[in-house]
């Protein structure tokens, strides 16, 4: 990773920075109106911050924020372990092929070792688009093939 670049993990007091998140998810994505449009609000981050089954970091280069994954942990029923679900991961443009996005998942694999999470799981596009995030996870992890659906709420 970058010199001077340096992960952090987001607490309810960060709400500047999961702001910078958001943005940084949304230029990444192509889709600032999803991540900018309409912030939740202050009280609505800040809980969500502070729950135990979210994850938010971010890797800052000075005070600009150079990249970002948010996680949520699930809790098995199965068995008395959890898993980890990257929800986004996204490194600004002029940041990326510097290590950060694999500095990211490797802070997160600790976190959810520390918790006794047995695997992380990350979904991606089979399109063009996604071509740099499928050989990152190709390196760290193991493939396999799943559909994914969308299901509606009634």
């Amino acid at each position: 990773m970058a010199n001077n670049s340096r992960i952090h993990v987001l607490t309810p007091d960060d709400l500047p920075l999961m702001r910078k998140l958001l943005r940084t998810f949304g230029e990444a994505f192509g889709d600032l109106d999803t991540y900018t449009a309409r912030y939740a609000g202050d009280d609505y981050l800040k809980d969500l911050l502070a729950r135990d089954y979210f994850v938010a970091l971010v890797a800052m280069h000075g005070d600009e924020v150079a990249g970002g994954i948010a996680a949520y942990e699930l809790k098995k029923f199965e068995q008395a372990r959890s898993e980890f679900y990257i929800y986004d991961l996204a490194v600004a443009a002029q940041h990326r092929r510097q290590g950060i996005a694999t500095a990211l998942i490797e802070r997160l694999q600790q976190i959810a070792a520390e918790r006794g999470a047995y695997v992380i799981f990350v979904q991606a596009d089979t399109g063009p688009e996604d071509a740099a995030a499928i050989a990152l996870y190709d390196k760290l992890g193991q493939r396999e093939s799943v559909l994914h659906f969308d299901i509606p709420v009634k």
